[in-house]
């Protein structure tokens, strides 16, 4: 298999590119739907090991809601975007206009549902981004949301790859109104191609040498 850990700077840049044109992507389809301008940036990518893609969320034990799509394609792999339960909330109260809203409530359902929909246009927005760039066929699954222990919800895209490697890519997220910027909502997606998916993904990139 081809090792993760021989990704260059070069590799990071070109993925940190591809989020950022995501992003953008995202931005603009959020603004839409919420009727609001809607900025997004990705402060950071870096390959992160499952123990520390778990510690940097609180440890495996800490709850999350993560939203899960897989990719499909020519270069399948899982997605999973994960965002602490009180943000997720506050992006639901936006959405639905609802400022009562709590997951622990009678909308429980909308609320999952419009946490899908923003799953479902992040990662939309970066695959599309990524398949522009490689034109590579890919596409996201129906999305499945989950709100459960970060070691239990993870567990499911990891246990394939964990059989060939230890490392993911983590792209930060951060999302905000232009006219509330210090309420921001932070998320991290974690990409996790299947094993044979890197070198398809560079090789159409035409950085060659994982």
């Amino acid at each position: 298999m081809d090792d993760i850990r021989n990704l260059t700077g070069m590799h990071i840049d070109i993925l940190r590119e591809i989020g950022n044109i995501g992003a953008g992507n995202a931005a603009t389809a959020l603004s839409t739907l919420l009727n609001k301008k809607i900025e997004m940036a990705v402060p950071r990518v870096q390959i992160a090991t499952f123990a520390e893609m778990m510690e940097l969320i609180g440890g495996p034990e800490q709850v999350v809601a993560c939203v899960y799509l897989r990719i499909e394609g020519e270069a399948p792999g899982n997605m999973f975007f994960v965002l602490p339960p009180e943000q997720a909330e506050r992006f639901v109260r936006r959405m639905i206009g609802d400022d009562a809203f709590s997951f622990q409530g009678e909308a429980h359902e909308l609320g999952c549902s419009a946490l899908q929909e923003l799953g479902n246009i992040l990662a939309g927005s970066y695959l599309s981004a990524l398949a522009d760039f490689t034109q590579l066929n890919l596409h996201p699954s129906v999305p499945a949301l989950a709100i459960d222990m970060i070691g239990a919800v993870l567990s499911f895209g990891l246990l394939e790859l964990s059989r060939v490697g230890d490392y993911a890519i983590l792209i930060d997220t951060a999302i905000y109104d232009e006219r509330r910027p210090d309420e921001s909502i932070n998320g991290h997606f974690f990409l996790l191609p299947d094993p044979d998916s890197f070198s398809i993904i560079f090789r159409a990139l035409g950085v060659d040498g994982l």
